[in-house]
């Protein structure tokens, strides 16, 4: 682990010694010292103001508008109105049916309803007039009669 210990010098090597290669510039000037204005200083303007105090600042040229482009025939807004026209016209032809299918629904189970309650009502009343003016059938309580088959013996 440890190396063992020898009696001997180590060899001395001599120094390396490396020089730099110094890089060559790309354009054959050199690059300025003080960075450059692309359009020059620009002119330095000085304002009075009405309670008399003087503003000095730098001048800033007006904006100058970007050409109008040439304008559609059409403008989009009116081409979105007409879009949302005719997709509110599809819509609407679809409520139509759709209302017109409910209606039928409810008067045919209207129809349905009014049908049992008169075919139940006239069951009702067959049953309550019937019953009243034929009497065959009934039991009647008499002592010491017999009846057989809806006659009476005596």
């Amino acid at each position: 682990m440890y190396p063992e210990h020898t009696d001997q010098t180590p060899a001395i090597r001599a120094p390396e010694i490396h020089q730099p290669t110094p890089i060559t510039p790309a354009a054959p000037y050199p690059a300025p010292l003080v960075p450059v204005q692309p359009h020059g200083v620009p002119t330095v303007a000085s304002v009075v103001l009405p309670d008399g105090r003087v503003v000095t600042g730098y001048a800033i040229p007006a904006a100058q508008p970007e050409p109008a482009a040439a304008k559609p025939a059409v403008s989009r807004a009116a081409v979105n109105v007409a879009l949302g026209g005719v997709g509110f016209l599809a819509v609407c032809g679809g409520l139509l049916l759709l209302t017109t299918f409910i209606t039928a629904l409810t008067a045919l189970i209207t129809q349905l309803i009014t049908l049992a309650a008169v075919i139940f009502g006239g069951w009702i009343a067959v049953q309550l007039f019937s019953a009243s003016g034929h009497q065959g059938g009934t039991t009647v309580n008499i002592r010491k009669a017999v009846i057989k088959r809806n006659h009476f013996h005596g």
